[in-house]
């Protein structure tokens, strides 16, 4: 996988050498914002670079609503870190980023890697299961190779 990572750079870099510094800046925002949309939609599918499932998380507990029925609570895992505003992209003339930065970076690494965190400010630790939201698949590659070839051409 490493390797293909590295073919795939000096490809890209081959073709984008040839490019000034601010069209290269462009292309690669292009392309940055092609696998964000990407990532996002694993995301919103909760399944991993891999294609597996997330595990499923702890169901919440019920609750009455006002006219005494029981009602349950579904809200979608990683809603909101999946939006625009959290899910951020950086591109320069030679690399591009998409990533969580700031706080939302924290939330991420606790469950890309399945580590502990609080699950209030003050309130008890969790073990949090590992549910990886960012990572390149043979897919994102591919994404990446048309998305560049299709930004070239029409730029």
């Amino acid at each position: 996988m490493s390797d293909d990572l590295h073919a795939l750079e000096a490809w890209a870099g081959a073709l984008l050498a040839k490019l000034q510094p601010a069209q290269r800046r462009a292309i690669n925002h292009k392309v940055a914002i092609d696998l964000r949309r990407s990532q996002a939609q694993r995301i919103k599918a909760q399944q991993g670079p891999d294609g597996a499932a997330y595990p499923a998380r702890k169901r919440r507990k019920e609750f009455k609503g006002k006219n005494g029925r029981i009602k349950r609570q579904k809200a979608a895992m990683f809603a909101k870190i999946r939006t625009t505003k959290h899910l951020k992209v950086k591109a320069t003339d030679d690399q591009i980023e998409v990533g969580f930065f700031g706080w939302v970076a924290r939330v991420a690494r606790v469950h890309q890697f399945g580590q502990q965190d609080r699950v209030t400010k003050k309130g008890p630790t969790h073990k949090y299961l590992e549910r990886p939201l960012l990572g390149l698949n043979d897919q994102d590659r591919t994404l990446v190779l048309e998305s560049l070839l299709h930004h070239i051409r029409s730029g």
